[in-house]
C-alpha cells in the first residue's frame, strides 16, 4: 500500500505527511468549541458567533487557488513548509489579539474590535492550513498503489480525527477556565494553546526542510496532460470533479454546523437527566470531594431545576463525538479496502440523513445518540469525496485539489443558516440544514460511476472525447 511503482518504500513519508492531518484536526477541534465562548463573553447570538467559522473557512476560500498554484511551482515539500510558517504566524497573532481584548475589558476599545482581532488570527491559521490541505490530501493518494488511494487518505485523515479529539479538551481548559472566585478567565488564557501550536509548527517546518519528500506524479487517466485529439484538457468538463466540489461544499457545511453547535445542543436540547442518575451522582460526589469538584465542572442545576451539562462539560463531551469520528475513520479505512469508495460514501450519506432527521424530530435520548452517530458516519466523507473528485486527473490533480479545498467555504456560510434556524426555533430544528447537505452527498456517492465513467477508483472506462 506504500510502495511506489519504482519500488521505493514511502511509509516514512506517509507518516510525516500524516502529522499535518493531526495538526489541522487539533486546530479545527478548538475552533468548534470556540463559538459558545464568544456567545457568553460578548453576548452574541448563535448566528453571530458563527462568524468564527466564517473567518476560519474564509481563509480556505481565499487561499485555495494561490495554494494550488504555489504547490505546482514549489512542489509538495516547498508548499508544505510555506503552509506551516503561515500557521505559525497565525498562532503568534493571538498574543496581540489577547492584548486588544484586555483593552476592550478596560473600555478603551469596543468588544467588536477584540472579536475581529481574534477572528484575524483564526483566518491566518486557516490560510496556512489551506496550503497543507491542498497539498497533503492529493499527496497521500499517490504514495503507493492507486487501488489503495482512498484507503491511504482515510488512514491519514484518521490522524485528523485524533487531533479533533484533543482539540475540544484543550479548548475547554483554556476557553472556559475560571478563577477561584468562579469568574471566567477564558479571554485571558485563550492565546495559550495557539502559542503552543505556533512553536510546534516551526519545529515541524524544520523537520520537513531536512526530510526527503519526493515529488510524485499522479496517473493521467483522462489524458489531460497530452495533446490527444478530441480530448478536453479542462478539469471542469469532468462531472465527477465538478460535483465533488459541490459535494465537498455541502459536506463541510454540514460538518461545521454540527461541530460548532454541538455545545449549544448538549446544553439546551438534552432531556433532563433521570432522577436515578441525579441521586447517584449526588451520592458519589458527596463521598469524594475531588469527584464533587470534577462533576461541578461538567454539570450544573439549570433554571428548571434539572441537572444539565455546563459549557465546559459539553466541550469535553465533544471529544467523545470525535472518538466516534476517529473510530469511523479507522474502520472506514478497512471497509474501503474491500468495498468501492463511492458505495461506502453513498451508504454513509444515507445513514447521516436518517441520523440528522431523528435529531430534528426531537426524540429525546434517541436523538442525542444520533448526534454522536452523525460523527461516525461523517468520518470518511471528506477524504473519500476528495479521492473520488481528483481521480484520474494527472498533473491537474493539484489544481483540482485547490478547488475542492476552496469548497470548504461551505463551512463559513451554511452554519450561519443553521444558527439562524436555531435562533428562530431551537437547536434540534437547526439540524434540518445538515440533513439536506447529506442528501446531496449520498446522491454523489451512488452516482459517481455514471459521472466518472469508471466502475471504481481502480476501474476506469473512459469513453472517447471524455
Amino acid at each position: 500500500m506504500f510502495v511506489a511503482e519504482d519500488g521505493r518504500n514511502l511509509v516514512f513519508t506517509f507518516i510525516l505527511v500524516s502529522s499535518l492531518f493531526l495538526l489541522w484536526g487539533f486546530c479545527n477541534g478548538m475552533i468548534d468549541v470556540m463559538d459558545k465562548h464568544f456567545q457568553d463573553e460578548l453576548g452574541l447570538s448563535k448566528a453571530q458567533s458563527a462568524w468564527v467559522q466564517f473567518a476560519h473557512y474564509l481563509g480556505y476560500f481565499l487561499m485555495s487557488i494561490p495554494a494550488g498554484y504555489l504547490a505546482s511551482k514549489l512542489g509538495y515539500k516547498g508548499g508544505i513548509i510555506c503552509g506551516l510558517l503561515i500557521v505559525a504566524l497565525g498562532g503568534f497573532s493571538f498574543l496581540p489579539a489577547t492584548y486588544v481584548n484586555s483593552l476592550a475589558k478596560a473600555g478603551q476599545v469596543s468588544p467588536n474590535t477584540a472579536f475581529v482581532a481574534f477572528l484575524t488570527g483564526v483566518c491566518m491559521i486557516a490560510t496556512g492550513l489551506t496550503f497543507l490541505e491542498t497539498i497533503a490530501n492529493p499527496y497521500t493518494t499517490v504514495l503507493g498503489d492507486q487501488r489503495y488511494a482512498a484507503t491511504r487518505i482515510n488512514l491519514a485523515q484518521s490522524c485528523n480525527g485524533i487531533g479533533w479529539i484533543f482539540g475540544p479538551i484543550v479548548g475547554s481548559m483554556y476557553f472556559y477556565s475560571k478563577d477561584a472566585a468562579g469568574n471566567s478567565t477564558g479571554s485571558q488564557t485563550l492565546y495559550i494553546p495557539y502559542l503552543g501550536i505556533a512553536i510546534g509548527v516551526v519545529i515541524l517546518a524544520i523537520i520537513f526542510y531536512f526530510a526527503n519528500i519526493p515529488d510524485i506524479k499522479t496517473e493521467d487517466d483522462y489524458h489531460l496532460d497530452d495533446s490527444t485529439p478530441g480530448v478536453s484538457h479542462s478539469i471542469w468538463t469532468h462531472p465527477h470533479f465538478v460535483l465533488a466540489v459541490a459535494a465537498q461544499f455541502l459536506y463541510v457545511a454540514a460538518q461545521a454546523g454540527i461541530f460548532s453547535f454541538f455545545i449549544n445542543y448538549l446544553t439546551s436540547e438534552v432531556p433532563p437527566i433521570p432522577p436515578s442518575w441525579d441521586s447517584g451522582l449526588s451520592s458519589v460526589a458527596s463521598n469524594a470531594g475531588f469527584l464533587r469538584d470534577w462533576l461541578s465542572g461538567w454539570f450544573h442545576i439549570n433554571q428548571h431545576g434539572f441537572v444539565a451539562f455546563t459549557d465546559k462539560g459539553a466541550s469535553n463531551m465533544a471529544s467523545l463525538g470525535f472518538v466516534c469520528f476517529l473510530i469511523g475513520r479507522f474502520s472506514g479505512a478497512g471497509i474501503l479496502k474491500k468495498f468501492s469508495a463511492h458505495k461506502v460514501l453513498g451508504l454513509y450519506g444515507v445513514m447521516n440523513v436518517l441520523a440528522t432527521f431523528i435529531v430534528f424530530l426531537k426524540l429525546g435520548w434517541v436523538s442525542v445518540v444520533c448526534v454522536f452517530l452523525s460523527f461516525f458516519f461523517m468520518s470518511i466523507m471528506f477524504p473519500t469525496i476528495f479521492a473520488l473528485g481528483i481521480f484520474g486527473l494527472g498533473l491537474r490533480a493539484k489544481k483540482a485539489s485547490a478547488y475542492i479545498v476552496m469548497a470548504i467555504m461551505g463551512g463559513a456560510i451554511l452554519p450561519k443558516l443553521m444558527g439562524a434556524v436555531a435562533d428562530h426555533y431551537d437547536m434540534s430544528r437547526g439540524f434540518i440544514v445538515p440533513m439536506v447537505c447529506f442528501i446531496f452527498v449520498a446522491f454523489y456517492g451512488y452516482n459517481w460511476p455514471r459521472f466518472s465513467k469508471a466502475e471504481s477508483l481502480n476501474g476506469l472506462q473512459v469513453k472517447a472525447g471524455h
